[in-house]
């Protein structure tokens, strides 16, 4: 231990009840930091995740088709030049096997899953729904999405299997009052297909259970009268996060839009990123307080130490040794603060976790949801380390300013 640390020990222990405040508020600082950013950012992951089990991460849409408007060139000639003006969009896919075919060429592409989508009714003996009825090829689907863990009841085996079954949302299925195995009847445009349904799935995002029902694409194809063609392709991406720059590079090569998660569900993605800035602001107040109770503690020690210090300065000892003493009592709590203040703000969102939440409309979950992520810890000591050092430099500056014979004259400011 240098000379300095062990000075800078002795001064802080003496000042116990000082040095404990500011070490309890640095604590708390640093403990509910962590807990708030853990909680925020357990919603928004979660919500993603759900997301992403159900939409994919991109889908491809409509074709792009470039418009052309012809303008004079300048002089008044009759030469004429086009002038890119925008871009029109046709509705649907019109080659999805061939679109497919390119796309799971793409290095980070999971899979790839052609959907026939098309607005319907449904009717059982209890009531009539309006609903979304997609049609998809089974094994490519389960590649895109998490499908197969949202299944509550019935069997997947049984669509696969069974080209008039049919796969429908929990919400859409407690409307229509229908179990695995009942039958209903999907209608469009005066013609009705019955159809049995072999598993009731929930994805936990209200909107899409209340109206989506997943049927064969053949079936699909015939019901919509669609022999051809797809209205989307969704895609799933071993790395999510790269989905915006694979979407802007897929929308060049195959001149069809592309839409990825993060532009999908931009709004819901910038109120999580608020939330997350608002608690982060709000707790940052502890970590404020934390470095008003070091200045104050620092500030009495000068105060007390005066003598000691001018002890310090006789035998030898420069303005920047004087500072390094007083800087060391601030890293001594620092330290302390965010170990304890991590382990205490990790048990706290170990317990919160434990909580019992019920929630069912954005997503479904049962517990609080949470993120465990390292740079929540980063950002709390980060945080705690900035304030506290700069609430430190006054009392250490002030503290190097003593002169020996100022401090013995008692003229010492």
């Amino acid at each position: 231990m240098s000379p300095n640390l062990r000075i800078a020990y002795r001064f802080l222990t003496a000042k116990k009840r000082a040095m404990l405040m500011s070490l309890s508020c640095t604590i708390l600082g640093v403990g509910l930091f962590v807990v708030t950013q853990a909680t925020t950012s357990g919603f928004e992951v979660f919500f993603i995740r759900t997301i992403l089990g159900s939409d994919g991460a991109m889908r491809i849409e409509d074709k792009i088709q470039d418009t052309m408007r012809s303008m004079d060139a300048a002089g008044g000639s009759d030469f004429q030049v086009g002038q890119k003006e925008g871009v029109k969009y046709i509705e649907g896919i019109e080659e999805p096997a061939r679109i497919m075919e390119i796309v799971s060429e793409f290095a980070n592409v999971h899979g790839v899953s052609a959907v026939l989508r098309g607005s319907v009714q449904l009717s059982s003996w209890f009531k009539n729904e309006e609903a979304q009825v997609f049609g998809i090829k089974l094994d490519d689907h389960l590649r895109v999405s998490n499908l197969h863990n949202q299944i509550m009841s019935g069997s997947l085996d049984e669509f696969r299997n069974s080209p008039s079954t049919a796969l429908v949302g929990r919400v859409l299925a407690d409307r229509l009052q229908l179990t695995a195995g009942d039958s209903f009847t999907i209608n469009l445009r005066g013609e009705s297909r019955r159809f049995r349904v072999a598993a009731i799935y929930e994805t936990g995002y209200r909107e899409i259970d209340k109206t989506r029902v997943y049927v064969d694409l053949v079936a699909a194809r015939s019901l919509l009268k669609r022999p051809t063609g797809a209205t989307f392709i969704q895609i799933s991406l071993n790395d999510p996060d790269r989905a915006p720059a694979e979407a802007a590079h897929m929308e060049e090569v195959l001149r069809h839009s592309v839409k990825d998660w993060k532009q999908r569900e931009k709004t819901w993605l910038t109120v999580f990123n608020a939330l997350s800035v608002s608690t982060g602001i709000t707790v940052t107040i502890f970590t404020l307080i934390a470095s008003l109770a070091m200045f104050n503690t620092l500030a009495m020690i000068v105060l007390e130490k005066t003598k000691d210090i001018a002890i310090l300065r006789s035998m030898g000892y420069e303005r920047r040794d004087i500072t390094q003493v007083f800087l060391w009592q601030a890293v001594i709590v620092l330290a302390i603060g965010a170990v304890v203040g991590g382990l205490f703000g990790a048990g706290v969102t170990w317990a919160v976790g434990q909580v019992p939440l019920p929630i069912n409309g954005i997503f479904k979950t049962e517990t609080f949801p949470i993120s465990w992520q390292t740079r929540h810890y980063v950002e709390a000591i980060a945080t705690a380390v900035v304030m506290v050092m700069i609430a430190s430099l006054a009392p250490a500056r002030r503290a190097a300013r003593l002169e020996p014979g100022d401090i013995i004259r008692g003229t010492a400011q």
